[in-house]
């Protein structure tokens, strides 16, 4: 960072805000305008945190990888023209003579990296190669897909508007991970274009050929970066949308006999489509996904004689590499996601905050089964379409996430897509309990001022 950054960082905050105020301004709804300039400014903030956390206390991948190497490609291109290949071809075929670091060598062998640099490099025609003005427009990139999760909730529950913006908007690690130069803020950015364009299309059916674009770019993107989230997102957020439809079939018949069909088709549709991709999957293949986990889980304790492995955690369990010993060890891994590092496991500034909020998600989760009973709360995560959808989808991806990142460090960031759908998840339990109570206490109090009635009536 340098007087450059500090020049134009301004400069592109006022542009940038001011698009976001053009878009707020098309919005008649005023609470949706005030969640929107509050979310905006939040993730600048976040932004600015960010920075300052990667310069002076913690400079990691965000700014010695992925900035520090897509700069040199913008300035490679710049000197010479022929440079502009980089941008379209593989990071495997990256001459690592290029380098600016050679301590960054065999990175750019997994595409996600690659992509990640190369978004940068494209950014730093705009911003000169600046890491201030390129965090910035990551992370405003980032809040365009958060806002489209935030208006999907809305639109099923306004009513919830304060609890869906604390768990999208507000939400401290997943805002905090999602404003700089990172893989995870492309996937959240991704993440919420998709379910924005998959509901569009599935659900509302308008903007087909505007939404299949977006679903193409931003789906391409996930598959690149992190094709687990794809995998383990897009088939229920499909289901839910197909069981929504479904609902609101009005003939009984027809409902029963269309749902185990179109609920098969979709199931049967996916698998086709992840078949077809199974060789561009790598190491998330289906038939490689086990083995993939246990390779990471090798990779992790072969750091453990290093002084950088001090937050690797064991989770108690050996990982046999298989399907079945997945399963047995999720629990453990679906805790671990959720709920922690603990407090007396945190070795830097950002997981101590991290463990904070663990264990008040521990709390909150702890309440929400006291306060509804687990009977119900599991008929509530079987019945409900979109609580189905958000508690399934947080229970594989924190097992996948669980069980195959043994690092504190790693879990805080690899974790966070899946934390607002959880708790949206608990939030909706939590309400739909409330409002079972409501109507049982108002239905006692009518029974016992019934016969109060009829000997009044009796008497006149």
């Amino acid at each position: 960072m340098g007087y450059g950054d500090l020049i134009l960082f301004p400069v592109f905050l006022i542009m940038l805000s001011l698009f976001f105020r053009s878009r707020r301004n098309t919005y008649t709804d005023p609470l949706l305008r005030k969640y929107h300039r509050q979310g905006f400014w939040v993730k600048i903030f976040s932004c600015i945190v960010f920075i300052i956390y990667n310069v002076y206390f913690y400079p990691a991948d965000s700014i010695g990888l992925y900035q520090k190497e897509g700069a040199n490609i913008y300035h490679l291109i710049l000197h010479n023209s022929n440079h502009l290949k980089w941008l379209f071809q593989k990071g495997k075929y990256f001459d690592e003579s290029f380098l600016k670091d050679r301590f960054n060598s065999g990175y750019f062998r997994s595409e996600a990296n690659f992509m990640v640099a190369r978004i940068v490099a494209l950014l730093s025609f705009v911003t000169v190669g600046r890491y201030a003005a390129t965090s910035l427009i990551f992370a405003c990139i980032a809040y365009s897909g958060i806002w489209k999760l935030f208006l999907f909730f809305y639109e099923q529950f306004p009513h919830l508007h304060k609890r869906l913006a604390l768990a999208i908007l507000f939400f401290p690690t997943f805002v905090f991970w999602s404003s700089g130069i990172l893989k995870d803020t492309l996937c959240i950015a991704s993440l919420g274009w998709v379910t924005y364009a998959l509901y569009e299309m599935l659900y509302r059916k308008k903007g087909f050929i505007k939404n299949s674009i977006i679903l193409f770019v931003f789906g391409y993107l996930l598959a690149i970066i992190k094709v687990y989230i794809l995998i383990s997102y897009v088939p229920f957020f499909i289901l839910f949308i197909v069981l929504k439809n479904i609902q609101e079939i009005k003939n009984k018949f027809l409902k029963y006999l269309l749902a185990p069909m179109l609920i098969f088709s979709c199931m049967y549709g996916f698998t086709q489509i992840l078949d077809s991709f199974n060789k561009e999957l790598g190491g998330y293949a289906v038939e490689d996904l086990t083995s993939s986990i246990q390779h990471l889980n090798g990779a992790f304790k072969a750091m453990d004689g290093n002084k950088t492995a001090d937050s690797n955690f064991d989770l108690g369990a050996e990982f046999d590499g298989t399907f079945s010993g997945l399963i047995n060890l999720a629990p453990v891994a679906i805790f671990t996601t959720f709920f922690r590092p603990f407090i007396w496991e945190s070795h830097k500034i950002s997981q101590i905050l991290a463990s904070v909020e663990s264990l008040i998600l521990l709390f909150f989760t702890i309440f929400v089964i006291f306060k509804s009973g687990p009977v119900y709360s599991i008929k509530l995560i079987l019945s409900d379409p979109i609580i189905m959808y958000c508690f399934l989808f947080s229970i594989v991806f924190a097992t996948f996430v669980g069980a195959s990142t043994l690092n504190f460090g790693t879990l805080v960031r690899y974790k966070i897509p899946c934390l607002p759908f959880y708790t949206i998840a608990l939030f909706l339990i939590y309400e739909k309990a409330k409002e079972k109570a409501a109507k049982k206490s108002l239905a006692k109090s009518n029974s016992i001022m019934q016969p109060e009635i009829s000997l009044y009536q009796v008497a006149t």
